[in-house]
């Protein structure tokens, strides 16, 4: 599946055009992606650095906090520096826990909350961010199509879905994006990524490099940043973007220095060895 010469911007909706390394601004917030960073100030440079990088798609969610992340991010960016990306259908509680909630008037009202936060009109992204067993699958997703048409949203998308879902959703909205977990390590989700590619709607891979666990691949990717004088990290993203022409990573950090690192990748070029090897 790998594209040799894929473009290095995607349309999302096909209607944003925006550079395909984005940034997941899960890391921003505090220990456990609970309450406030040690240090907002140095947020708000991460984010902006992110923008003066060529970076225009950033990824948050209300959970991220639970609020924080989406806080941030509205006081470091305007409207128009980037594509902001948000998800609702996660709650967290005391312990920390991610927990399914699809409800429809907490989707709704979640939305007004992002908004808010955001400092926009709309959202420009909104993704159900997780199926709740508690919830028919349609009644979430009509929410979402309900909020496109009164304004509020302007693309709607998916996350943790299996193609059977994201075929449920297309029967009543436009989606754009899907986010699932994807990697050079774990491509459990290879068939709605395909699927994606035959409907081109972008696919978000989250765990770009597999949260640091990278299991069999380690060995190959590191003879291939040796290969490019690349670190593995880089080289588990620039695969992502090499795969296919609809993958839109969104590695995240809270440090200046692995962002710079993180966009730098956007630049390696696999080549038909390296691509073998790891594939």
């Amino acid at each position: 599946m790998a594209s040799e010469n894929a473009s290095d911007t995607f349309d999302v909706g096909g209607e944003y055009t925006v550079h395909r390394l984005g940034f997941g601004a899960m890391r921003i917030t505090g220990a456990d992606i609970i309450g406030r960073p040690d240090d907002e100030d140095e947020a708000h440079r991460v984010l902006r650095r992110a923008v003066e990088l060529g970076v225009d798609f950033v990824d948050t969610a209300d959970s991220y906090g639970p609020g924080v992340s989406e806080r941030l991010i509205g006081e470091a960016l305007d409207p128009d520096d980037a594509l902001v990306a948000t998800k609702a259908g996660l709650l967290r509680n005391s312990d920390g826990d991610w927990l399914p909630h699809g409800d429809p008037d907490y989707i709704r009202n979640q939305a007004l909350c992002s908004i808010d936060r955001l400092g926009v009109d709309s959202i420009d992204l909104y993704q159900f961010h997780r199926p709740d067993p508690d919830t028919p699958f349609e009644d979430s997703v009509h929410a979402f199509a309900e909020l496109k048409d009164d304004d509020l949203v302007d693309h709607v998308g998916l996350s943790n879905v299996s193609v059977e879902q994201l075929e449920t959703a297309r029967d009543i909205v436009d989606v754009a994006t899907v986010q699932n977990n994807f990697n050079v390590a774990n491509r459990e989700h290879g068939d709605v990524l395909a699927a994606c590619e035959d409907y081109d709607i972008g696919f978000i891979p989250y765990f770009p490099i597999g949260g640091g666990d990278l299991g069999e691949t380690r060995s190959d990717l590191e003879a291939v940043a040796d290969a490019h004088d690349a670190t593995i990290r880089q080289v588990a993203l620039a695969w992502l973007l090499d795969y296919s022409p609809v993958t839109l990573p969104i590695p995240g950090t809270s440090s200046v220095d692995h962002l710079e690192s993180n966009v730098a990748a956007s630049h390696l070029e696999l080549t038909d060895d390296d691509r073998a090897r790891l594939d």
